[in-house]
């Protein structure tokens, strides 16, 4: 990460429908938790990604796992950009 110069890296979190940590979200935040440790220079950020997957479907009428996924990921960081006011979608 010090060789790419990233400081800053969003994690999806997939939580249930009720906002609650499950099994698969347990595993990726204990993942994330050893990566604090290697990059203690990195921000971790998490974010909730329950709908990014349904919504990059709908966008990509399931043209293969890999293609809604990276979908899902775009969706996903154009949230969390546009809540730091960082990012304003074209109209």
């Amino acid at each position: 990460m010090d060789e790419e110069g990233v400081y800053e890296v969003v994690v999806g979190v997939p939580r249930t429908l009720g906002g609650e940590v499950g099994f698969q979200a347990r595993k990726v935040l204990s993942r994330l938790d050893a990566l604090r440790k290697e990059f203690p220079g990195v921000r971790f950020v998490e974010w909730d990604e329950r709908f990014t997957t349904r919504l990059a479907g709908s966008l990509g009428r399931k043209r293969g796992t890999e293609r809604v996924d990276h979908l899902a990921a775009a969706r996903m960081l154009q949230e969390y950009l546009g809540a730091r006011g960082a990012f304003e979608a074209p109209r």
